[in-house]
């Protein structure tokens, strides 16, 4: 039997950047809330890229769960990630990159290399990158100076680290641990751990542009690809305004199809949904 799950995102309320904030993570909605929701964009979406930094991602010794987070954030406020990069922690690799994906997206958000040890070079290359001078942002040494005094610790040469910013960069509120963000042009730089990146993306939701959501419906195939993807290929010339894609894995000792339609257009997305569903039922 088919298994639809819709799955549809709050938009959030204005705010400004730096400010602690939310972001919902979306919930499951009825087909008749689908059908009410007129999903009209507020305009084109925006394109946006993540850039993932550190060696010890390339190597394997940390598992990356921020490409996944920041994929289901995007998707709630309406944001095309279109690109993930990762490069180590090397000044000149970081600065490239930045470089070609800060002209090519819209927004870029990165993760990684902000920290108090000397192999934290992601500010040293953000700021070359925008050819600005580093400075230590005193906002951001007021919040290292008051966490450190609250707690009893010394405010060292190391933790001020996390205060260097490019001059004339904004702070990116961090509920979690103090050690903000920064943005700075179309670039939000952002802590590598996880549970700070979350806390920093929380800040950025309201501010962040953004368009209509992203809706899906995942239906359960029953089959295999093979027996379903010449008819998933028309069907995605019949409806060009969603995405179908196919996805398979293994139940129990059987090989079966998930098909995932996502789309901006309500409507759109429901008679593809009826659509695959006909199909299926035929056969």
């Amino acid at each position: 039997m088919e298994h639809f799950g819709f799955h549809m995102g709050k938009g959030p309320a204005a705010s400004q950047i730096g400010l602690a904030g939310s972001y919902d993570k979306g919930h499951s909605v009825s087909m008749s809330e689908i059908e009410a929701n007129t999903a009209h964009p507020t305009g084109a979406a925006p394109r946006a890229a993540m850039l993932v930094i550190g060696d010890e991602i390339l190597s394997g010794r940390t598992k990356d769960k921020n490409i996944g987070t920041l994929a289901d954030f995007c998707t709630d406020l309406g944001i095309d990630l279109e690109e993930v990069r990762i490069v180590g922690d090397q000044k000149h690799a970081i600065v490239a990159a930045l470089q070609a994906l800060s002209a090519a997206y819209d927004i870029v958000f990165t993760s990684g290399g902000i920290g108090p040890t000397h192999d934290d070079i992601t500010a040293d290359a953000v700021a070359s990158a925008f050819d600005r001078p580093l400075i230590h942002h005193p906002e951001a040494v007021r919040i290292l100076r008051e966490r450190a005094e609250a707690r009893g610790w010394e405010l060292n040469e190391a933790r001020l680290r996390m205060a260097r910013t490019p001059e004339g960069a904004d702070l990116i509120a961090n509920a979690v641990s103090g050690a903000p963000g920064f943005k700075i042009g179309n670039v939000y730089v952002m802590a590598g751990v996880p549970a700070v990146m979350e806390a920093m993306l929380a800040a950025l939701a309201p501010t962040l542009p953004h368009a209509a959501k992203i809706m899906s419906v995942t239906i359960e195939a029953g089959r295999g690809e093979g027996e379903i993807a010449d008819w998933l290929s028309d069907l995605q010339d019949e409806h060009p305004e969603v995405r179908f894609g196919s996805y398979p894995y293994q139940d129990g000792s059987r090989f079966t199809t998930r098909i995932v339609i996502r789309s901006r257009d309500a409507d759109a997305l429901k008679k593809a949904a009826e659509a695959v569903e006909s199909r299926l039922q035929s056969g």
